[in-house]
């Protein structure tokens, strides 16, 4: 099984990279939100991976994190009706600790916004997965040194939540306010305060 792969970063979009290693481009499905996390063309990266096998296939999915690899594996194991497509498709919509919050308080409105998921879905991923978020995730292994992870460590969760939720008592869809949240985080690092990443998604 191969559970990671790193060198240098040869393409990348917002839903794959391509990785260069022993002369070879090895092609990774991704996520947006480990898109969002990617290095520069050409600058080393690593991306913690599962393995889908086929008759016909092998396709490979890659993630800035263990925690977002694991969390998509379970997605994939435990809730029928979600094949890697569609799990992908979730985790691009929402980082992993608004993903994980909407499945303990039973968010189906939230769930159900992703694109590909819609109401039967998203309570499967309740019913499913409920018990199985609750543990708090392992340490997170970001992309690049230079790249923060803001998914794992249950302060940083914290820090992540309450920003996503200040920007949404402020008129933000749940989704945008995720994704502004994530950006800022990118941009100032694992240390940064919720004040400080709602004054950077808003822009001041």
């Amino acid at each position: 099984m191969i559970t990671s792969i790193e060198g240098p970063l040869a393409e990348a979009t917002p839903l794959s990279a391509v990785i260069e290693l022993n002369g070879l481009g090895y092609e990774v499905n991704i996520p947006v939100t480990t898109a969002e996390r990617l290095p520069p063309t050409g600058q080393p990266v690593k991306l913690h991976t599962h393995v889908v096998y086929r008759e016909d296939s092998q396709t490979m999915y890659g993630f800035a994190t263990t925690a977002d690899r694991d969390f998509f594996k379970m997605m994939i194991e435990h809730v029928s009706g979600v094949g890697p497509k569609v799990a992908l498709s979730i985790m691009s919509r929402l980082s992993l600790p608004l993903l994980t919050q909407a499945i303990q308080n039973s968010d189906v409105a939230t769930l159900s916004k992703c694109p590909g998921i819609g109401k039967k879905t998203a309570e499967r991923l309740v019913i499913e997965l409920r018990n199985r978020v609750g543990s708090t995730p392992g340490p997170s292994n970001p992309t690049n040194k230079g790249a923060s992870a803001p998914t794992s460590a249950p302060e940083e969760s914290t820090v992540v939540q309450d920003a996503v939720a200040a920007l949404a008592v402020l008129g933000y869809k749940t989704a945008d306010a995720d994704k502004a949240v994530r950006q800022a985080a990118v941009a100032l690092g694992e240390k940064a305060t919720t004040e400080a990443l709602i004054k950077h998604a808003l822009g001041r």
